[in-house]
């Protein structure tokens, strides 16, 4: 499920990102923008897009992990200190 949403928001990113390649593109050909500007515009779309990338996958661990422990689901931790404690 978890996957499928990330499927899901990488890919209408991408469909995003190419319509607005494609517009800027369009822009700079009519001569309304200059390469530089477009290319000042998408360095800055790519560096926010990293930095929502990493707040949303941060938040979704945080989900996760937080599901898990109401679900009372054995940690790998738990599960290493039964098996040391099942070999004394």
């Amino acid at each position: 499920m978890f996957k499928d949403l990330l499927t899901i928001g990488l890919g209408g990113a991408l469909l995003a990102k190419e319509k607005v390649d494609k517009e800027l593109s369009e822009l700079v050909e009519k001569g309304k923008l200059n390469k530089e500007d477009a290319q000042r515009f998408i360095d800055k779309a790519k560096i926010k897009g990293e930095e929502e990338e990493k707040e949303f996958r941060s938040h979704l661990k945080k989900m996760i992990k937080e599901t898990l422990e109401e679900m009372n689901v054995a940690t790998k931790e738990d599960i290493q200190t039964l098996l040391k404690e099942m070999k004394k």
